[in-house]
């Protein structure tokens, strides 16, 4: 392969690589013959790339911090096999929702190691988490907090909480993504009094137990000086509450929101960057502001998961404007990852049956979707292309599939599971009827 072309294939799973044909293989499997066996667009994700990033965290923050939990975001992607290994690797689970949670309960994950984040968690929600004695519920704002606790009493049940606060600190991120400011609907904010009336009510409670505090700065985040920032304020607060209320923080949570690389140019932290920056401020805070070591636990998702799985999909029309520019017509687009079109997203992309060869011109890969703004990729170097040919996007991992519709009722892709050699299904590809199967005459 060309230099660049190996830059490229950094992005991709690690264990991928190009054969003497030319061929793009993932968990040593032909990304080309996936094709052919599961259609496209399929996803693939790579069952030892997700393992190692798993094991990553654990190791880069508990050799500094040991007792830390790594919880996974379900929100980034998960669904049943992917759960079940998050469970094998001894992960906890960040939910968001009661769906979330329900697949938590599908493969009986060990509901200690659950907590349940939202900001507008409802009624049957909450109940839901209460009847099955979840771990944590991450406590959003005043409202929740009164209503968690009248079910709680209702239900004679004391339910262990962490309260989110909104420090009130900008990750540098895009602005759809962006949480931890004053102006954002989630979170207590630090910079008002609110803060300190949701401990006073959270310690006051009959049937809640405040363990600790929990901030949620956004994602990506570039760099760590938003985490040192945060955990500064978060912890000196803690402290007043110590000293004004008797608070005692068992638990600590500094969120998620680590980055990943999507292109080749692009420099984010390592994983021990994050763990370096964000256990040494905790420790040398804790010790300075006379308080107790709390239980740490950071939330990855992307970082877990994005580099794990790549796109492939098939060339269709191929439409040249000379002086202007080349689309590249594919068979998915924004109703299987709309992160492009919303948060203009950027990608690198390879031509998976002709990864060896040249790259002379620039392109455009556009979805099939009635939309203008329905476009993958923008003015990428791919070798040259004709209609059948697959095309290979990485970093596919995180919120693509989860953010999926059926926008002209197109069925979702078909999602296989790699590892040595061997590929099976993890969801099935949605068909015509599926799209129909709720409706009512």
């Amino acid at each position: 392969m060309r230099q660049g072309d190996l830059h490229k294939l950094s992005l991709f799973p690690l264990t991928a690589k190009v054969d003497s044909q030319g061929h793009l293989h993932v968990g040593g499997c032909d990304c080309v013959e996936l094709t052919k066996k599961f259609g496209t667009p399929l996803y693939v994700f790579d069952e030892d790339t997700l393992r190692s990033k798993c094991r990553e965290f654990k190791t880069e923050f508990t050799r500094r911090y040991p007792d830390t939990a790594i919880l996974y975001a379900s929100k980034a992607f998960s669904n049943q096999a992917l759960a079940l290994i998050f469970k094998e690797e001894n992960l906890g689970l960040d939910v968001v929702s009661g769906g979330e949670l329900s697949l938590a309960q599908s493969v009986d994950f060990p509901k200690e190691n659950v907590y349940f984040h939202g900001n507008n968690k409802t009624q049957d929600e909450l109940k839901l988490a209460l009847d099955w004695g979840i771990g944590r519920i991450v406590v959003d704002n005043l409202h929740e907090l009164e209503l968690l606790n009248s079910l709680a009493r209702k239900k004679g049940t004391r339910q262990n909480i962490l309260l989110r606060i909104n420090p009130g600190v900008d990750p540098h991120t895009h602005r759809h993504t962006t949480t931890g400011i004053l102006d954002s609907k989630f979170g207590i904010p630090l910079a008002t009094e609110q803060a300190e009336t949701a401990v006073a009510q959270a310690m006051s409670a009959s049937s809640l137990d405040v363990v600790g505090l929990h901030f949620h700065l956004g994602s990506p985040i570039p760099d760590v000086s938003p985490y040192e920032t945060a955990i500064n304020l978060v912890l000196n607060f803690a402290k007043e509450m110590k000293d004004r209320h008797g608070f005692s923080m068992d638990e600590f949570s500094t969120g998620g929101g680590f980055a990943v690389r999507y292109t080749v140019d692009q420099k984010v932290p390592d994983v021990s960057d994050y763990a370096e920056a964000i256990t040494t401020d905790i420790s040398s805070l804790v010790d300075k502001l006379d308080l107790k070591r709390p239980k740490l636990t950071v939330e990855p998702g992307r970082a877990i998961i994005a580099q794990a799985g790549v796109a492939l999909y098939a060339v269709g029309a191929i439409k040249e404007i000379p002086g202007v520019r080349k689309y590249v017509c594919v068979d998915g687009g924004m109703g299987d990852n709309i992160r492009p079109a919303f948060y203009e997203a950027k990608y690198e992309a390879l031509v998976a049956n002709k990864a060896g060869q040249e790259e002379p011109a620039k392109v455009t890969i556009a979805g099939k979707y009635c939309e203008s703004g329905d476009i993958l990729a923008r003015d990428v170097s791919l070798a040259p292309l004709s209609a059948g040919d697959i095309i290979a996007i990485p970093v596919n991992g995180a919120y693509s599939i989860p953010m999926s519709s059926n926008y002209n009722m197109v069925p979702r892709p078909a999602i296989a599971m790699v590892k040595d050699g061997k590929a099976r299904l993890i969801r099935k590809r949605e068909t015509y009827k599926d799209l129909m199967r709720l409706d009512v005459i």
